[in-house]
């Protein structure tokens, strides 16, 4: 079952999607056919994505298309934003790093940095030379990120950061780190004392801990991150010094509209191999598709997929009006990451025996889609927020 292309049913209200999308979409798939699908199971093996894919993806236009003309990008607009976190997650969210990079990490430094930094960084991101992270999470403080506990403290000209962050994606890859530490440890209200930095791979003290080993999403690394007294230039302070935690919020609506576009993908793509398997597969002298049970089961998914992708458009929407759709971004998130979660083991079970096995992709589906009810803020934390708006 063909995915339909993101925002061609908002295209006869809001006339968002152009040939240009449809292009760019087109091109982008045909890239990763001959590029990546071929390779992928060796990669996830491998747990990574060599770094000359990167290159490559880079030297093709598919990373950081929003970049403005200025600096060599091609100043796209967010369709083009999500039709790459869809084509990458319509090969396996292993792939995510590269979208996380070129979506999430990148816009820290165009919307935040100085001149100064958007000229140094923005050219090596874009051409895929340059592997960017986020290092928010440590041992001790996921959700809630006004528990860190790293720390940089100014010293004359530089700040010396000190801490640990773990899940780290990209990590072990990495070139250039957005880290979030403490510049005021006494702050109160705790999140005020929060900046963010852009600490480069060679400076002293910066070490990448465990690769880490992850139930799914394997070939995207992930790893452990430790900072012992590494000198930051202040020229590296990105943003405002304090204003860190503020900096974070303002990209998370567009962060988690991008992991509700990954899990609708995958339920989608759940949904069309286990159409075409049940279609297929015969028991007692018929295709299981032909099974009242079978039917049920696929009509309530086929449901509840079709609402999410209805549900997902708004959003996308709504989002590129510059609409503050905090409240919805997270029930999208809730619903349709969980709506996922629920239908893997569903599909699985379709498959049968064969869904078990390595070959068949919904094996790798099923492992891969159990985190993304937590990462981009844990559900429980998304239906605070949903509560919040609520005026509960």
């Amino acid at each position: 079952m063909e995915k339909a292309a993101i925002m061609e049913t908002a295209n006869s209200k809001h006339d968002y999607f152009t040939e240009e999308h449809s292009i760019f979409r087109d091109s982008l798939r045909k890239f990763l056919e001959k590029e990546a699908i071929p390779y992928f199971n060796q990669w996830e093996e491998e747990r990574i994505v060599p770094r000359h894919f990167w290159r490559k993806m880079g030297d093709n236009g598919f990373l950081c298309p929003w970049i403005d003309e200025e600096y060599g990008g091609l100043g796209a607009d967010f369709i083009f934003t999500v039709i790459l976190n869809e084509e990458l997650s319509r090969i396996g969210l292993g792939l995510g790093g590269i979208d996380l990079h070129s979506s999430i990490v990148v816009p820290y430094i165009n919307n935040f940095g100085t001149e100064q930094q958007k000229r140094k960084y923005l050219p090596g991101c874009m051409n895929g030379e340059i592997i960017t992270a986020i290092a928010m999470t440590e041992p001790g403080a996921g959700s809630d990120l006004a528990a860190i506990s790293t720390t940089a403290i100014k010293d004359g000209d530089s700040y010396i950061l000190n801490g640990q962050k773990t899940f780290i994606s990209n990590g072990i890859q990495s070139d250039l780190i957005v880290v979030v530490a403490k510049t005021n440890p006494k702050a109160v209200p705790a999140h005020k004392g929060i900046s963010l930095f852009l600490v480069e791979k060679d400076m002293p003290g910066f070490s990448r801990g465990r690769k880490l080993d992850k139930v799914g999403m394997h070939s995207q690394d992930t790893a452990e991150l430790v900072f012992e007294n590494v000198k930051v230039p202040a020229a590296n302070l990105l943003g405002e010094e304090g204003k860190g935690f503020y900096h974070l919020m303002k990209e998370l609506q567009q962060e988690r509209i991008l992991s509700v576009v990954s899990a609708q993908v995958a339920a989608e793509d759940m949904l069309s191999m286990t159409i075409d398997y049940v279609k297929e597969r015969t028991a007692f002298g018929q295709p299981i598709s032909k099974f009242q049970n079978t039917q049920f089961k696929l009509a309530e998914m086929a449901t509840h997929v079709q609402l999410g992708r209805t549900f997902l458009e708004d959003l996308i929407v709504k989002h590129m009006l510059g609409k503050d759709i905090q409240k919805e971004v997270s029930m999208a998130k809730w619903w349709i990451s969980d709506n996922a979660r629920k239908m893997a083991p569903e599909c699985m079970q379709l498959h049968g025996g064969y869904g078990y096995m390595e070959e068949y992709k919904i094996a790798r589906r099923y492992r891969d889609i159990a985190v993304v009810p937590i990462y981009a803020g844990s559900n429980e934390i998304m239906k605070t927020i949903i509560a919040k708006n609520l005026g509960l």
